[in-house]
This record gives structure tokens, sequence and C-alpha cells, in this order.
């Protein structure tokens, strides 16, 4: 599956004519506010029922919302959003890093030992684990990034707790049976190897590679099939003891629950753990290369082509200026392969959001030439021209939409909370996103075309006489 933001990227039809061409040239952040909780006077318990007194809770930040708060358990940042709309809860972890904590032989290790981890664990052996979530209709899901690990809890109000011991144990004490960590290592393997079974899943493996050669972006988080079978049961668990530690953690919840709770559970399972001295920052950027192209040769019913080209870090002013450029260019690629000129059933210009942006070109086409010059026109009147303010509206309107269509569940605000944290540096930039979509102008738009647009590294399935490849390099 291509990695694309959670924004739908292809406008209507009518959106798409509205943005109009103009071609005769060319927020304030409120300040952090800290609450300290009130302290419950001290009391002395008889002594033989003395226990060590719990820490007292560290200083929260607020949110914009009032609802929304970070703080710290045992070292490890909490942001709780709550929501009492509904009786599901959200608990994602992230696991800091990503592909930046591999190396070119251990790609896939972190995915297969917490897949592993659901066959079994210290407390909760495989059959036991897999009963009681049964009965307990919660879910606990692994998803690998280039940035992070997420492993993410959904669960009802009243089988949080429960699922949370659960959950907490595939973390800090995954079994690792040999025969269960094969199985899961084949599983793996096998998925890999289907890979080239589908022409978009290799056209993506291809594009990621051909983008961030030399980067750790380009590593696979689940793995190559040569490494996967090079992973054995002790490097998992030395892998297990070296990074899974509180410095790599970040926890965001969303649902119905205190954070008397948050902390308590989180003390009692995770903040146990060792300490570690990971310390998240922004990776390094990608190597500034040339446009260049890579070609799998394949005969198929059409062809497919995608390019990438490097866009801004998160912080910068203009990310959102070409999440929207790209928008806009999704659209009249749309409108212009699609609609009038029938080239294509599938065309737009992703937008990706990581640390580092990505920016796009994705169609399967007959007719590869043809459709590479109109997506070169196209690209050039988006540098050369202006988006008229109506049309720019509209659009807006069509993200706002959007926006909250992508932030119903309690598991996406928790994402969205967390992408705000890591790649911006504070949780509440989430709540500030209409604001900022608001504030970026046509003139943004065409300065991020022209910084951006360009460069663009290609990866292509189907059939190499189809395609001149002078055009690739055309961009």
């Amino acid at each position: 599956m291509r990695r694309l933001t959670s924004m739908r990227h292809v406008l209507s039809a009518a959106v798409a004519a509205s943005l109009l061409w103009s071609h005769e040239a060319s927020g304030q952040a409120s300040g952090t506010q800290t609450r300290t909780p009130p302290r419950r006077p001290a009391t002395r318990a008889p002594a033989t029922t003395a226990r060590p007194a719990e820490p007292p809770p560290s200083p929260a930040i607020m949110g914009d919302d009032s609802l929304t708060m970070k703080f710290e358990v045992s070292g490890i940042p909490v942001i709780l959003r709550q929501v009492t709309a509904n009786n599901v809860v959200a608990a994602n972890l992230y696991l800091l890093g990503g592909v930046r904590q591999l190396t070119p032989a251990t790609q896939g290790i972190e995915l297969v030992l917490l897949e592993s981890s659901e066959r079994g664990t210290r407390k909760y052996p495989r059959d036991v684990l897999r009963s009681k979530m049964a009965a307990l209709g919660s879910a606990i899901g692994v998803s690998g990034g280039v940035d992070w690990t997420s492993v993410g809890l959904r669960a009802t109000t009243t089988g949080f707790d429960s699922t949370w011991a659960i959950f907490a144990d595939r973390i800090m004490a995954p079994r690792l049976d040999a025969a269960d960590v094969d199985l899961v290592r084949e599983q793996f393997a096998t998925a890999m190897s289907q890979r080239r079974d589908s022409p978009d899943a290799q056209l993506d493996y291809l594009a990621d590679s051909m983008a961030f050669a030399g980067h750790p972006y380009g590593l696979e988080p689940a793995g190559t099939e040569a490494t996967l079978r090079g992973l054995t049961v002790e490097a998992l668990r030395a892998y297990h003891r070296e990074q899974m530690v509180t410095s790599r953690m970040m926890l965001v919840v969303v649902g119905n629950v205190s954070r008397s709770k948050v902390e308590r559970l989180v003390r009692e399972t995770l903040g146990r753990l060792p300490r570690g001295s990971y310390a998240w920052s922004l990776p390094d950027p990608p190597q500034d290369l040339p446009a260049g192209y890579v070609v799998e040769p394949r005969q198929l019913p059409t062809n497919y082509l995608q390019g990438y080209f490097h866009g801004p870090k998160a912080t910068s002013a203009d990310y959102n200026a070409l999440r929207l450029a790209c928008a806009v260019l999704s659209g009249r690629l749309f409108g212009e392969i699609r609609q009038r000129r029938n080239l294509t059933y599938s065309v737009n210009a992703p937008f990706v959001e990581r640390a580092f942006s990505v920016g796009g070109l994705y169609v399967t086409t007959t007719q590869p030439d043809e459709v590479l010059a109109i997506m070169q026109q196209q690209i050039r009147a988006l540098q050369e021209g202006v988006i008229t303010q109506e049309g720019l509206e509209l659009l807006r309107q069509q993200f706002i939409v959007t926006y909250f269509l992508d932030n119903e569940t309690n598991a996406d605000q928790a994402n969205m909370l967390a992408r705000a944290e890591l790649y911006q540096g504070d949780f509440r930039r989430a709540s500030r996103f209409v604001q900022e979509l608001r504030a970026v102008t046509p003139e943004d738009i065409q300065r991020a075309a022209r910084t951006y647009m360009t460069r663009v590294r290609w990866a292509y399935v189907g059939d190499p006489k189809q395609v001149t490849p002078a055009r690739l390099l055309r961009f």
C-alpha cells in the first residue's frame, strides 16, 4: 500500500475546475500553561501495612481544548485526551526511532519481535492470551513506520485495565519460543516474496528505495527476505534487552479514562523497564539527489509509475503549503488525465507525512509518455501561475471537512496528537491545523511548487518499450 497522508488528495471535478490561474505576477499560538494538581494531605499508614509512597504527579501541560494534557509517568511522556462521547479507549505506544534503530542486516527485527509477542508472554501463554482477548472484545495491533513503531490497544472502558495488562506484558516479557518466532518470521518472509505479485506494492518499494538512497528511510521496517532469514531467537532477545527502554517510548491515550488510572497502569508496568539513553530527534534530511529512475520490466495490462520529490521538514512553514500544492496538482491531474483524456483510471499527487515530507506523482496508464508530458505541463503551470483566492478557499473547505472525518475515531486522534508532538514539537499543534491551513496563501503554494516539485526520482513497473527514459529525467 502506498504511504499517503490521511487527507484525500483527489479533488472533485467541481473543485478542480474552480482552481483558476492568474498569470499577472509570477495566529498567534497560546503560551504554555502548567497546572499542578493539588496534593492531598499526607497520612501515616499503620506499620503493618506500610508501603512505599507513590511519587507526586508531574505538572501537566494543558492543551488548547482543556481536555487534552501532557505529563510524565516514570520518565515516559504521556498525552491524554479525555473523550466522554463513547466508551472506547485507544492507547498507542510509540517506540521512537523507527528505521534509525535498524541496520541493513537487522531490517524487520522490531516488527518480528512485537508480532511474536502475540503468541505468548511470561504471564499469558498463547492460548490464555487469545482467549482473554476474545472475551474482552479488545484488540492489540502493531504498525511499523520509518520514524516509529506503534503498538495500539483498543478496548472498552470496562475492559481497559485487563487489556492493558496483556498489552504491557507483550512489551515487557514476550515468551519468544523458537517455534513461534520461526512461524512469524516465515509469515513476514512470505509476505515480502509475494510483494512482486502486486505491481503497486512493488512500485511503492522501488520508489521509496530510489527517493531515499543512502538514507535510513531507505530501510524496510518489515525486513527483506534475506534479513528475515537471519533473525534468530537470540537476536530478538538481545534487541529486546537493548531497545525496550522507557527513553524510546511515548504513550498517547484517547478515551473516557482518568489521568490517575493511566498513571497507575503505566507506573506499575512499563515504568519498571530500564530507562536507556535514547533521545528523540528529527532525522537528518535526505540527500539532495538528482532526477533519476529505475525500471522493472513486466508484461502487464497497464504500466505503473510513481515518482517522489523531497519536501520540507514538518516544522517548516512550507509544510502545509506543499500539502495544499499537492492537492491542487492532484485535482488538475485528475481532471486533465482521467476526465478529459481518459488515459488512466488512477492518478494523484500524494503528500506523505514524515519528519521530512515527501510529495509525489502516481499514475497507471497504457500511454506513459503522453501522461508524463501532461504532468510536466501541469507542474509548470502550478509553478508559474497563482491560483485564485476563491479556488484556494474551496480547497481549504474540503481539507477542513476531511480533517474532521479523518479524526473521528479515538485511534485517529491519538495518531494526530503523536504526529504533532513528535514532528512539530507540540501536541497542541494538532488542534491548530485548521488555523495554520487558513494562513497559507496562493503565493505560498506557488513558492512551494517552485521550491520542491523538482528532481523527481521515478520508479516504473511495466513495458520498458512504452516509456522514454529522457522524459523521466525532465522533471
